[in-house]
Protein backbone atom coordinates (compact mmCIF):
# COMPACT_ATOMS: atom_id res chain seq x y z
CA UNK A 1 0.00 0.00 0.00
CA UNK A 2 1.43 3.45 -0.89
CA UNK A 3 2.43 5.80 1.88
CA UNK A 4 -0.41 8.16 2.78
CA UNK A 5 1.67 11.11 1.61
CA UNK A 6 1.63 9.64 -1.90
CA UNK A 7 -2.17 9.56 -2.10
CA UNK A 8 -4.13 12.44 -3.67
CA UNK A 9 -6.17 14.52 -1.27
CA UNK A 10 -9.85 13.59 -1.30
CA UNK A 11 -12.20 15.75 -3.30
CA UNK A 12 -14.98 17.22 -1.19
CA UNK A 13 -18.59 18.24 -1.79
CA UNK A 14 -20.52 20.05 0.93
CA UNK A 15 -24.24 19.32 1.20
CA UNK A 16 -25.54 22.51 2.81
CA UNK A 17 -28.69 21.78 4.82
CA UNK A 18 -28.27 24.04 7.85
CA UNK A 19 -27.97 21.86 10.96
CA UNK A 20 -28.10 18.72 8.80
CA UNK A 21 -25.16 19.73 6.58
CA UNK A 22 -22.40 17.24 5.86
CA UNK A 23 -19.39 16.56 3.66
CA UNK A 24 -19.05 13.96 0.93
CA UNK A 25 -15.42 12.99 0.45
CA UNK A 26 -14.23 11.23 -2.72
CA UNK A 27 -10.83 9.59 -3.02
CA UNK A 28 -8.71 6.50 -2.31
CA UNK A 29 -8.21 4.88 1.10
CA UNK A 30 -10.91 6.90 2.88
CA UNK A 31 -12.01 3.72 4.63
CA UNK A 32 -8.84 3.92 6.72
CA UNK A 33 -9.97 7.36 7.93
CA UNK A 34 -13.33 6.14 9.24
CA UNK A 35 -12.31 5.93 12.90
CA UNK A 36 -10.62 9.34 13.27
CA UNK A 37 -13.36 11.10 11.32
CA UNK A 38 -16.10 9.37 13.36
CA UNK A 39 -14.35 10.33 16.60
CA UNK A 40 -14.23 13.98 15.46
CA UNK A 41 -17.87 13.94 14.40
CA UNK A 42 -19.23 12.14 17.44
CA UNK A 43 -17.19 13.08 20.51
CA UNK A 44 -18.20 10.88 23.41
CA UNK A 45 -19.90 8.30 21.19
CA UNK A 46 -17.79 5.17 21.51
CA UNK A 47 -20.23 2.50 20.32
CA UNK A 48 -21.46 1.83 16.82
CA UNK A 49 -23.13 -0.66 14.51
CA UNK A 50 -21.30 -1.53 11.29
CA UNK A 51 -23.97 -2.74 8.86
CA UNK A 52 -22.76 -4.45 5.69
CA UNK A 53 -23.56 -7.42 3.46
CA UNK A 54 -22.14 -10.85 2.77
CA UNK A 55 -20.22 -9.68 -0.31
CA UNK A 56 -18.65 -6.56 1.18
CA UNK A 57 -17.97 -7.87 4.67
CA UNK A 58 -15.08 -10.21 3.72
CA UNK A 59 -13.47 -7.42 1.71
CA UNK A 60 -13.71 -4.34 3.88
CA UNK A 61 -15.34 -4.97 7.27
CA UNK A 62 -12.06 -5.80 9.01
CA UNK A 63 -10.49 -2.54 7.84
CA UNK A 64 -13.50 -0.53 9.00
CA UNK A 65 -13.62 -2.25 12.39
CA UNK A 66 -9.87 -1.78 12.90
CA UNK A 67 -10.08 1.92 12.07
CA UNK A 68 -12.93 2.38 14.54
CA UNK A 69 -11.17 0.34 17.20
CA UNK A 70 -7.95 2.39 16.93
CA UNK A 71 -10.09 5.51 17.47
CA UNK A 72 -11.53 3.99 20.65
CA UNK A 73 -14.89 3.04 19.15
CA UNK A 74 -16.37 -0.41 19.74
CA UNK A 75 -18.47 -1.58 16.79
CA UNK A 76 -20.91 -4.48 16.43
CA UNK A 77 -20.63 -6.07 12.98
CA UNK A 78 -24.04 -6.81 11.46
CA UNK A 79 -23.96 -8.63 8.13
CA UNK A 80 -27.03 -9.27 5.97
CA UNK A 81 -27.30 -11.37 2.80
CA UNK A 82 -26.16 -9.51 -0.31
CA UNK A 83 -28.84 -8.49 -2.78
CA UNK A 84 -32.00 -6.45 -3.19
CA UNK A 85 -34.05 -8.98 -1.23
CA UNK A 86 -32.38 -7.71 1.95
CA UNK A 87 -33.92 -4.28 1.44
CA UNK A 88 -37.04 -5.35 3.33
CA UNK A 89 -38.91 -4.80 6.57
CA UNK A 90 -37.95 -8.28 7.71
CA UNK A 91 -34.24 -7.55 7.29
CA UNK A 92 -34.62 -4.14 8.93
CA UNK A 93 -36.21 -5.83 11.94
CA UNK A 94 -33.32 -8.29 12.12
CA UNK A 95 -30.74 -5.47 11.98
CA UNK A 96 -32.57 -3.46 14.65
CA UNK A 97 -32.79 -6.53 16.86
CA UNK A 98 -29.04 -7.12 16.49
CA UNK A 99 -28.42 -3.50 17.42
CA UNK A 100 -30.55 -3.86 20.54
CA UNK A 101 -28.83 -7.11 21.52
CA UNK A 102 -25.48 -5.36 21.17
CA UNK A 103 -26.64 -2.78 23.71
CA UNK A 104 -26.54 0.18 21.35
CA UNK A 105 -28.38 3.24 22.62
CA UNK A 106 -29.20 6.81 21.59
CA UNK A 107 -25.55 7.78 22.09
CA UNK A 108 -24.45 5.23 19.48
CA UNK A 109 -24.13 5.66 15.72
CA UNK A 110 -24.33 3.46 12.64
CA UNK A 111 -21.98 2.95 9.70
CA UNK A 112 -23.49 1.69 6.43
CA UNK A 113 -20.72 -0.05 4.47
CA UNK A 114 -21.84 -1.28 1.06
CA UNK A 115 -23.85 -0.45 -2.02
CA UNK A 116 -27.26 1.14 -2.37
CA UNK A 117 -29.14 -1.63 -0.60
CA UNK A 118 -26.98 -1.32 2.51
CA UNK A 119 -27.05 2.48 2.41
CA UNK A 120 -30.84 2.57 2.20
CA UNK A 121 -31.33 -0.21 4.75
CA UNK A 122 -28.70 1.07 7.19
CA UNK A 123 -29.92 4.65 6.92
CA UNK A 124 -33.49 3.52 7.52
CA UNK A 125 -32.47 1.56 10.62
CA UNK A 126 -30.54 4.61 11.89
CA UNK A 127 -33.58 6.81 11.27
CA UNK A 128 -35.92 4.71 13.40
CA UNK A 129 -33.65 3.12 16.04
CA UNK A 130 -34.26 4.86 19.36
CA UNK A 131 -36.19 7.45 17.30
CA UNK A 132 -33.08 8.31 15.34
CA UNK A 133 -29.31 8.01 15.67
CA UNK A 134 -26.62 9.48 13.38
CA UNK A 135 -24.96 7.45 10.66
CA UNK A 136 -22.07 7.51 8.22
CA UNK A 137 -22.35 6.27 4.64
CA UNK A 138 -19.44 4.38 3.08
CA UNK A 139 -20.72 3.57 -0.43
CA UNK A 140 -18.76 0.84 -2.22
CA UNK A 141 -20.33 0.94 -5.70
CA UNK A 142 -20.37 3.60 -8.39
CA UNK A 143 -24.16 3.73 -8.22
CA UNK A 144 -24.23 4.34 -4.48
CA UNK A 145 -21.35 6.83 -4.58
CA UNK A 146 -22.97 9.07 -7.19
CA UNK A 147 -26.58 8.67 -6.09
CA UNK A 148 -28.09 6.81 -3.17
CA UNK A 149 -25.53 7.71 -0.48
CA UNK A 150 -26.29 11.43 -0.87
CA UNK A 151 -29.57 13.11 -0.05
CA UNK A 152 -30.93 11.36 3.00
CA UNK A 153 -33.53 9.15 1.36
CA UNK A 154 -33.59 5.89 3.30
CA UNK A 155 -35.99 2.99 3.13
CA UNK A 156 -36.96 -0.52 2.20
CA UNK A 157 -39.13 -2.16 -0.44
CA UNK A 158 -42.54 -3.74 -0.22
CA UNK A 159 -43.11 -6.86 -2.33
CA UNK A 160 -45.20 -4.91 -4.84
CA UNK A 161 -43.26 -1.66 -5.07
CA UNK A 162 -39.82 -0.18 -4.47
CA UNK A 163 -38.92 2.28 -1.69
CA UNK A 164 -42.45 2.49 -0.31
CA UNK A 165 -41.41 2.52 3.37
CA UNK A 166 -38.77 4.97 4.46
CA UNK A 167 -37.68 8.23 6.05
CA UNK A 168 -35.61 11.29 5.24
CA UNK A 169 -32.49 10.99 7.42
CA UNK A 170 -29.34 12.76 6.26
CA UNK A 171 -25.98 11.10 6.95
CA UNK A 172 -23.41 12.88 9.09
CA UNK A 173 -20.64 12.08 6.59
CA UNK A 174 -20.17 10.20 3.32
CA UNK A 175 -16.82 8.56 2.56
CA UNK A 176 -16.72 7.52 -1.11
CA UNK A 177 -13.54 5.42 -1.13
CA UNK A 178 -12.73 4.92 -4.80
CA UNK A 179 -10.48 1.93 -4.03
CA UNK A 180 -13.55 -0.10 -3.12
CA UNK A 181 -14.60 0.14 -6.78
CA UNK A 182 -11.66 -2.07 -7.75
CA UNK A 183 -13.45 -5.17 -6.48
CA UNK A 184 -16.73 -4.59 -8.34
CA UNK A 185 -17.91 -7.15 -10.86
CA UNK A 186 -18.19 -5.69 -14.35
CA UNK A 187 -21.99 -5.72 -14.27
CA UNK A 188 -22.01 -3.80 -10.97
CA UNK A 189 -19.47 -1.33 -12.36
CA UNK A 190 -21.56 -0.76 -15.47
CA UNK A 191 -24.90 -0.31 -13.71
CA UNK A 192 -23.65 2.75 -11.85
CA UNK A 193 -23.34 4.63 -15.12
CA UNK A 194 -27.11 4.57 -15.61
CA UNK A 195 -27.37 7.13 -12.81
CA UNK A 196 -24.38 9.10 -14.13
CA UNK A 197 -25.99 9.27 -17.57
CA UNK A 198 -29.24 10.32 -15.91
CA UNK A 199 -27.48 13.23 -14.17
CA UNK A 200 -25.93 14.33 -17.46
CA UNK A 201 -29.31 14.15 -19.18
CA UNK A 202 -31.19 16.21 -16.60
CA UNK A 203 -28.59 18.73 -15.51
CA UNK A 204 -25.16 18.68 -17.18
CA UNK A 205 -24.97 17.89 -20.90
CA UNK A 206 -21.27 18.81 -20.91
CA UNK A 207 -20.62 15.65 -18.90
CA UNK A 208 -21.35 13.34 -21.84
CA UNK A 209 -17.80 13.55 -23.32
CA UNK A 210 -16.36 12.74 -19.86
CA UNK A 211 -18.62 9.69 -19.68
CA UNK A 212 -17.44 8.64 -23.14
CA UNK A 213 -13.83 8.92 -21.98
CA UNK A 214 -14.41 6.61 -19.00
CA UNK A 215 -16.24 4.15 -21.25
CA UNK A 216 -13.13 4.06 -23.44
CA UNK A 217 -10.89 3.29 -20.46
CA UNK A 218 -9.52 6.75 -19.93
CA UNK A 219 -10.70 9.83 -18.08
CA UNK A 220 -10.75 10.83 -14.42
CA UNK A 221 -13.30 8.65 -12.63
CA UNK A 222 -12.97 10.29 -9.15
CA UNK A 223 -13.58 13.73 -10.68
CA UNK A 224 -16.57 12.38 -12.62
CA UNK A 225 -17.96 10.89 -9.41
CA UNK A 226 -17.46 14.19 -7.59
CA UNK A 227 -19.21 16.08 -10.40
CA UNK A 228 -22.22 13.79 -10.10
CA UNK A 229 -22.31 14.14 -6.34
CA UNK A 230 -22.29 17.92 -6.73
CA UNK A 231 -25.30 17.73 -9.06
CA UNK A 232 -27.21 15.63 -6.56
CA UNK A 233 -26.15 17.87 -3.66
CA UNK A 234 -27.35 21.08 -5.29
CA UNK A 235 -30.76 19.53 -6.09
CA UNK A 236 -31.12 18.14 -2.56
CA UNK A 237 -30.21 21.51 -1.05
CA UNK A 238 -32.94 23.19 -3.06
CA UNK A 239 -35.62 20.58 -2.36
CA UNK A 240 -34.60 18.34 0.53
CA UNK A 241 -38.01 16.77 1.14
CA UNK A 242 -39.19 16.68 -2.49
CA UNK A 243 -41.94 19.23 -1.89
CA UNK A 244 -41.00 21.80 -4.54
CA UNK A 245 -40.77 19.57 -7.60
CA UNK A 246 -37.05 20.07 -8.21
CA UNK A 247 -35.85 16.88 -6.51
CA UNK A 248 -38.37 14.94 -8.59
CA UNK A 249 -36.09 15.60 -11.58
CA UNK A 250 -33.81 12.88 -10.16
CA UNK A 251 -36.59 10.42 -11.04
CA UNK A 252 -35.90 10.72 -14.77
CA UNK A 253 -36.17 7.16 -16.10
CA UNK A 254 -37.34 5.79 -12.76
CA UNK A 255 -41.12 5.54 -13.19
CA UNK A 256 -40.91 2.67 -15.67
CA UNK A 257 -37.46 1.63 -14.47
CA UNK A 258 -38.77 0.88 -10.98
CA UNK A 259 -41.77 -0.94 -12.46
CA UNK A 260 -39.46 -3.17 -14.52
CA UNK A 261 -37.21 -3.78 -11.53
CA UNK A 262 -40.15 -4.78 -9.32
CA UNK A 263 -41.80 -6.95 -11.99
CA UNK A 264 -38.52 -8.81 -12.53
CA UNK A 265 -38.47 -9.72 -8.86
CA UNK A 266 -35.97 -7.79 -6.79
CA UNK A 267 -32.57 -8.94 -7.95
CA UNK A 268 -33.84 -10.06 -11.37
CA UNK A 269 -32.40 -6.85 -12.77
CA UNK A 270 -29.73 -4.76 -11.11
CA UNK A 271 -31.13 -1.33 -10.30
CA UNK A 272 -29.03 0.42 -12.93
CA UNK A 273 -30.02 -2.15 -15.56
CA UNK A 274 -33.71 -1.48 -14.95
CA UNK A 275 -33.10 2.27 -14.91
CA UNK A 276 -31.33 1.98 -18.27
CA UNK A 277 -34.55 0.69 -19.79
CA UNK A 278 -36.46 3.45 -18.02
CA UNK A 279 -34.09 6.08 -19.41
CA UNK A 280 -34.60 4.87 -22.95
CA UNK A 281 -38.38 4.99 -22.46
CA UNK A 282 -38.25 8.47 -20.91
CA UNK A 283 -36.01 9.76 -23.70
CA UNK A 284 -38.48 8.42 -26.27
CA UNK A 285 -41.38 10.19 -24.54
CA UNK A 286 -39.28 13.35 -24.38
CA UNK A 287 -39.07 13.25 -28.17
CA UNK A 288 -42.78 12.55 -28.72
CA UNK A 289 -44.20 14.71 -25.90
CA UNK A 290 -41.56 17.41 -25.45
CA UNK A 291 -38.88 19.08 -27.55
CA UNK A 292 -35.97 16.67 -27.19
CA UNK A 293 -34.34 16.18 -30.60
CA UNK A 294 -34.25 12.53 -31.72
CA UNK A 295 -30.46 12.70 -32.02
CA UNK A 296 -30.26 13.57 -28.32
CA UNK A 297 -32.36 10.54 -27.40
CA UNK A 298 -29.95 8.51 -29.51
CA UNK A 299 -27.03 10.08 -27.61
CA UNK A 300 -28.46 8.74 -24.36
CA UNK A 301 -28.95 5.28 -25.88
CA UNK A 302 -25.39 5.22 -27.20
CA UNK A 303 -24.00 6.11 -23.77
CA UNK A 304 -26.02 3.35 -22.12
CA UNK A 305 -24.91 0.87 -24.77
CA UNK A 306 -21.26 1.81 -24.18
CA UNK A 307 -21.62 0.34 -20.69
CA UNK A 308 -23.49 -2.71 -21.99
CA UNK A 309 -26.68 -1.70 -20.22
CA UNK A 310 -29.95 -3.21 -21.49
CA UNK A 311 -32.07 -1.22 -23.93
CA UNK A 312 -34.67 -3.79 -24.98
CA UNK A 313 -37.30 -5.50 -22.84
CA UNK A 314 -37.03 -9.28 -23.14
CA UNK A 315 -39.97 -11.37 -24.28
CA UNK A 316 -40.97 -12.51 -20.82
CA UNK A 317 -44.42 -12.94 -19.22
CA UNK A 318 -43.26 -10.85 -16.25
CA UNK A 319 -42.96 -7.83 -18.52
CA UNK A 320 -46.33 -7.68 -20.24
CA UNK A 321 -47.53 -4.13 -20.66
CA UNK A 322 -50.51 -4.68 -18.36
CA UNK A 323 -48.28 -6.13 -15.64
CA UNK A 324 -45.83 -3.23 -15.78
CA UNK A 325 -48.58 -0.60 -15.79
CA UNK A 326 -50.15 -2.27 -12.77
CA UNK A 327 -46.85 -2.06 -10.89
CA UNK A 328 -46.32 1.55 -11.99
CA UNK A 329 -49.69 2.54 -10.53
CA UNK A 330 -48.42 1.74 -7.05
CA UNK A 331 -45.34 3.94 -7.47
CA UNK A 332 -44.99 7.11 -5.38
CA UNK A 333 -44.76 9.10 -8.60
CA UNK A 334 -48.49 8.62 -9.15
CA UNK A 335 -50.01 11.73 -7.54
CA UNK A 336 -53.76 11.40 -6.83
CA UNK A 337 -54.14 9.30 -9.94
CA UNK A 338 -51.98 11.56 -12.12
CA UNK A 339 -48.58 10.52 -13.43
CA UNK A 340 -45.62 12.71 -12.48
CA UNK A 341 -43.21 11.91 -15.26
CA UNK A 342 -39.86 13.58 -15.87
CA UNK A 343 -39.19 14.64 -19.46
CA UNK A 344 -36.37 16.49 -21.21
CA UNK A 345 -36.68 19.64 -23.27
CA UNK A 346 -33.07 19.14 -24.31
CA UNK A 347 -30.01 17.45 -22.83
CA UNK A 348 -29.41 19.08 -19.46
CA UNK A 349 -32.90 20.60 -19.24
CA UNK A 350 -35.50 18.46 -17.47
CA UNK A 351 -38.98 19.17 -16.14
CA UNK A 352 -41.84 17.33 -14.45
CA UNK A 353 -44.87 16.74 -16.67
CA UNK A 354 -48.37 15.91 -15.46
CA UNK A 355 -49.70 15.55 -19.00
CA UNK A 356 -48.80 11.95 -19.77
CA UNK A 357 -51.42 9.23 -19.66
CA UNK A 358 -51.21 5.50 -19.19
CA UNK A 359 -51.65 5.22 -22.95
CA UNK A 360 -48.40 7.15 -23.32
CA UNK A 361 -46.65 4.78 -20.91
CA UNK A 362 -47.93 1.83 -22.93
CA UNK A 363 -46.49 3.40 -26.08
CA UNK A 364 -43.13 3.82 -24.34
CA UNK A 365 -43.14 0.17 -23.27
CA UNK A 366 -43.89 -0.84 -26.87
CA UNK A 367 -40.85 1.21 -27.86
CA UNK A 368 -38.72 -0.80 -25.43
CA UNK A 369 -39.70 -4.00 -27.23
CA UNK A 370 -37.96 -2.81 -30.40
CA UNK A 371 -34.13 -2.82 -30.62
CA UNK A 372 -32.51 0.62 -30.82
CA UNK A 373 -30.97 1.85 -34.04
CA UNK A 374 -27.44 2.41 -32.80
Amino acid sequence: MPDSTDLPLPQSVRVDLDSRSYDVLVGPSLLDELGPRAADLFPGKNRAALVTDSNVSPLYAANALASLRIAGIEAALITVPAGEASKSLDTAEAVLSDMARAGLDRKSFLVALGGGVIGDLGGFCAAIYQRGIPYIQIPTTILSQVDSSVGGKTGVNLPAAKNMVGAFHQPALVLADTRTLDTLAKTEWNEGFAEIIKHAAIRDADMFPLIDAVAQGRGDLPSLIRRNIAIKARIVEADEYETKGLRALLNFGHTLGHAIEAAAGYGGYLHGEAISLGLRAAAHLSVTHSTLPPEDALRIEQCLAAFKLPLTLPDDPRFTTDALIQVARSDKKYDQGRIRFVLLRSLGDAFVSHDLTETDLRTALDHLRTPPSL
